[in-house]
């Protein structure tokens, strides 16, 4: 009493997916598939026939045949039951019931067959739970990679302790090679640092400039040795989102912006705000004495402020960034010191809702015992944003929701109830898309808050580093600029 094989076939009798569940040969599976579309009637109200040796159990699929080969000793109530629902998973797997999209998801139809059907015997099991089991995370696997990464990191954090060995060491034979200049120009150096006092810690420019960001430390450098102390390297910086790689250029610029947008779910912005900030690193105490040329895309709306220590009107007037004493060098880091000096802060407002990325539209309604609910993105073209993730908030649910359609992958998060809609990239390919999926019936203002986040290599700023000028003469030093944009509360309410 077993299922010999589960397949589809088109109306003309091509096969497109088979899977056996018993010892078979190809030529024997083959001469049965080939034989069904010759025995099935026209017209006639059936959904089995028999032949010598098995029974055929199907039905029709719009332009496909779903079809059970099994042996005449079989249960056929049973057979029924398990061919309702592996139709159920065909249409929940397959975007369209055609020879293309039965292609295209093979694999996956193939795996949820698997959980039904064991050794051709039906087991007790939901359209959901098939879902759950094929999408199940492997505890083994996570722990695994987990080992894997700590093994990666510990051989870094040696790398990082062996590097911070030799500049040390360095350093200690270039002060004893100069004599006496060790002591009298390390207190120069505190001396200098200390009262230019550069902080990002707070606001970064006083309290009184309204300015929030990331923020640096020059007082520290004084202090600090040139190698960085084993505990550095093993503790992870804190109060950062994403961080960036190591720089591997003697001067290294990094310019960020932050976004606070929130939009209103009947259209309109409550508020939009960006602000920016750059950063300057300096890996080799010689290319301290140096001033930092840039461009800006000349946007009215962008208010920017310089550091107190920084030269304002070298700034206004020629949009070059240098302290007000040349003479005194810029601070120095290791390069795991990500965040860098603190040199310049910028800040945008607006109400104009085309300045606004991405939007979000969500449209439930109920419907019988049933709510469905639309979600639609539209992106501006002035950015190609990635990795998006849009988190929309559920009741609290049995069940995963019933995803009907996606452009893009989706997750969810039982533990918060919350279904999370991910597209990688959004650029000219794709600057639309939707998700429509079913819950039990809820208030519309059960799916509010809508939380977003993605990143962007683009700046509202336009900001550009053009050239980084020696006050010493010489070469210009090799420089690299980053740039990131990124979210920090965009929410729809």
């Amino acid at each position: 009493m077993v299922v010999l094989a589960a397949s589809i076939v088109s109306k003309s009798g091509k096969v497109l997916l088979s899977r056996q569940f018993v010892d078979m040969t190809r030529i024997r599976i083959e001469g049965l598939l080939a034989a069904f579309p010759k025995l099935v009637g026209t017209g006639k109200q059936h959904t089995y026939f028999e032949t010598e040796n098995v029974r055929y159990v199907y039905q029709p699929i719009e332009a496909l045949y779903l079809l059970l080969v099994t042996n005449k000793q079989s249960n056929i109530l049973e057979d029924l039951e398990t061919l309702r629902l592996l139709s159920k998973l065909v249409t929940e797997y397959s975007y369209s019931l055609d020879e293309e999209g039965i292609g295209k998801t093979a694999f996956e139809l193939i795996f949820a067959f698997d959980e039904v059907i064991c050794l051709g015997h039906k087991e007790n099991v939901t359209v959901t739970q098939v879902k759950q089991y094929c999408e199940m995370e492997s505890h083994e696997e996570k722990l695994h990679k987990l080992v894997l990464q700590s093994k990666i990191n510990e051989t870094k954090d040696v790398m990082k302790r062996k590097a911070s060995e030799i500049d040390k060491s360095k350093i200690d034979k270039n002060r004893s090679d100069k004599g006496g200049f060790m002591s009298m120009g390390s207190g120069r150096i505190e001396t200098s640092f200390s009262e230019m006092s550069i902080s990002s810690s707070g606001s970064g420019f006083g309290s009184g400039s309204g300015f929030g960001g990331i923020t640096t430390d020059l007082d520290a450098f004084s202090t600090k040795p040139k190698g960085r102390q084993p505990s550095a390297a093993t503790a992870p910086p804190k109060g950062f989102g994403m961080q960036l790689a190591p720089p591997t250029d003697p001067i290294t610029l990094t310019a960020e912006e932050k976004l606070n947008v929130t939009l209103k779910r009947d259209g309109g912005i409550s508020n939009f705000d960006v602000q920016g900030t750059l950063s300057l690193q300096i890996l080799n105490q010689e290319d301290g004495l140096i001033q930092v040329q840039i461009e800006t895309g000349g946007n009215p709306g962008i208010l920017f402020k310089t550091h107190p220590n920084m030269n304002k009107e070298l700034f206004s007037n020629e949009n070059i960034l240098g302290l007000k004493d040349p003479n005194r060098p810029f601070p120095t880091g290791p390069a795991g010191d990500a965040a860098g000096v603190g040199l310049l802060k910028w800040r945008m407002q607006s109400a104009d809702e085309s300045m606004v990325p991405l939007s979000i539209n969500c449209w439930p309604s109920v419907s019988g015992n049933e709510t469905y609910v639309s979600i639609e993105y539209e992106a501006s073209a002035m950015f190609d944003l990635r990795n998006v993730v849009i988190s929309v908030p559920l009741p609290a649910l049995r069940e995963a929701p019933n995803v009907r359609q996606i452009d893009g992958e989706w997750r969810y998060d039982s533990r918060n109830s919350i279904l999370e809609w991910s597209i990688l990239l959004i650029d000219n390919s794709n600057r639309s898309g939707s998700m429509e999926f079913v819950v039990p019936p809820a208030d519309s203002s059960v799916f509010f808050p809508i939380s977003v986040r993605f990143s962007a290599t683009s700046l509202y700023s336009d900001l550009k580093v053009v050239n980084i000028i020696p006050l010493r003469g010489g070469a210009t030093p090799k420089f690299s600029q980053r740039t990131n944009l990124s979210t920090e509360n965009y929410q729809v309410v």
